[in-house]
């Protein structure tokens, strides 16, 4: 269960090294190949909740073979991708997998283990999940580099061969019973959709604008669709995706609102950072993956930790220290400049993986614990749910705006070049720092002298476009941390929590119910 917990935590990390080797293949550009990470969180994110009630209905050791079945046939077909479209429609189809497995596992894992084992339950899934995140870049650099981004793919498969034949073997557990058994379809599909018109109409209108009409009939799209969802979840009820008792306590509904604004943050370091370390630093996908770990690592150690400071310190002290170290953490990151070499990127990104490791844990353990024991597995699953969604649609605001800025600043400073440029030439040349097709043609129409001088100016602009959207990042980090402080986890004092242990049985538990 450790294992196929990796995999799927794995897959949310190991690729943002890869992404330049995927854009100079795909000869496309960073708006295009952030929908690789993107399509993967936000099927994953939306679905989990309905994995887990999957789980529940049909049974977890079958619900788990079928979602790595998934995992791993569209792990394969995207590593064969040949075009941009098929690899991210198979990333999309991944996170199916990936949501019917990972509730799966929890499930699996607690029923496995006796009730005094609970907190080794815990320690084996958040281990696993920290680690799976933590290594994920250094994997990645390490395939890309050595074979090709498409090993990362195909590593996924003798995994989930593994996984499946382990658990068909090994996993004999009594399976939950369930009188209810409706599930919302309704609601999933209007919030997917819904959100999906969002991310394209994001994704589209650095090239349409924002008063082209398709992108007008996006965002139309979108609000009809999320209104109706809040329509339907009404009438499910209790089998709602995301029920209204749930919504009516405010700690809980401003814990979910903390991580939703929170979770931009983290999805937009992952994307840029390594994109800074290979485009401006010069590295391998190696390197960059090495040069993540300070991050990483301590967003990982800081997960464990987390738990007896709650404890200790009480949920809205810790939540709101978590809060500020990512704020501080990203505001470091947004005054990288050019010229910033790597050691101006280390005290941003220890800062910031402190943050989130404390923040995560400890506000998932504030949000369940504002409502009553029975409801905290679901509660649970829904926090969880705004923290990959939601930094889904962080990420695609982070990549519109970054795209934006990088386009504007390349534009106002593209005249002083000797030879002029045509628009196309223009779009083309934010391929430089990688080396796409398309871009190499441009340096060759302009000759080496300009082509010197619009290396630099792309330079400048992909840097210029990273600050702020970092800025816009920190800013958000900031609201969470004003929403923290005046809502979540109580007063400033040690906590009576219902049961023991909420680091290790309410933040794992939730996700398998």
């Amino acid at each position: 269960m450790g294992i196929a917990v990796v995999v799927v935590a794995n897959d949310f990390t190991a690729l943002s090294v890869a992404l330049p080797a995927i854009e100079k293949q795909f000869d496309t550009d960073v708006s295009t190949v952030q929908w690789v990470i993107n399509a993967y969180a936000l099927t994953f994110g939306v679905l989990i909740v309905v994995g887990g009630r999957l789980a529940d209905i049909f049974g977890r050791k079958r619900i788990f073979i079928v979602g790595a079945i998934i995992f791993a046939g569209f792990s394969l077909l995207g590593g064969l991708a040949q075009e941009t479209w098929w690899l991210i429609s198979a990333r999309a189809l991944m996170g199916i997998g990936g949501a019917l497995m990972w509730p799966a596992i929890l499930g699996m894992t607690y029923a496995v283990l006796p009730d005094n084992k609970a907190g080794l339950a815990g320690g084996i899934i958040l281990g696993a999940a920290g680690f799976g995140n933590a290594m994920g870049p250094l994997i990645g650099g390490a395939l890309t580099d050595a074979l090709s981004w498409r090993w990362i793919f195909f590593l996924n498969i003798p995994i989930a061969a593994i996984g499946v034949a382990a658990t068909w073997y090994a996993i004999h557990v009594a399976e939950p019973k369930v009188a209810d058994r409706r599930i919302d379809y309704g609601g999933v599909a209007t919030l997917s959709i819904g959100l999906v018109a969002l991310l394209v109409a994001l994704d589209q209108v650095t090239d349409w604008g924002w008063g082209d009409s398709r992108i007008i009939a996006l965002l139309a799209i979108c609000v009809v669709l999320l209104a109706a969802f809040a329509f339907v979840e009404r009438r499910m009820g209790l089998t709602a995706l995301v029920p209204r008792d749930i919504l009516r306590s405010r700690n809980f509904s401003a814990a979910a609102l903390a991580v939703l604004m929170m979770s931009a943050t983290f999805f937009a370091a992952l994307l840029f950072l390594p994109q800074f370390m290979q485009k401006i630093l010069g590295y391998t996908p190696i390197k960059a993956g090495v040069g993540l770990l300070p991050m990483m690592v301590t967003f990982a150690v800081a997960s464990f930790v987390a738990g007896p400071l709650f404890e200790r310190l009480g949920g809205k002290l810790i939540v709101s220290l978590g809060a500020v170290a990512i704020a501080v953490g990203m505001f470091l990151l947004s005054r990288l400049g050019e010229d910033s070499g790597y050691s101006e990127l280390v005290p941003g990104m220890v800062t910031m993986g402190l943050g989130i490791g404390i923040f995560y844990s400890s506000v998932t353990t504030a949000a369940i614990t504002a409502l009553a024991p029975e409801r905290s597995g679901l509660a649970g699953g829904i926090v969880y749910m705004c923290q990959i969604a939601g930094g889904s649609v962080g990420l695609a605001v982070n990549t519109t705006i970054f795209s934006s800025r990088a386009d504007s600043n390349l534009d106002a400073h593209i005249a002083r070049l000797a030879k002029p440029l045509t628009d196309a030439q223009a779009d083309l040349a934010h391929g430089i720092l990688v080396g796409t097709n398309s871009a190499k043609a441009v340096l060759a129409q302009v000759g080496p002298s300009v082509g010197h001088e619009l290396t630099t100016l792309v330079r400048h602009a992909f840097v210029s476009g990273m600050n702020t959207a970092f800025t816009l990042d920190a800013a958000l980090a900031a609201a969470a941390l004003v929403i923290s402080v005046a809502f979540v986890g109580g007063r400033v004092a040690r906590p009576h929590l219902h049961r023991p242990g909420p680091h290790h049985h309410h933040l794992v538990h939730v996700r398998s119910e």
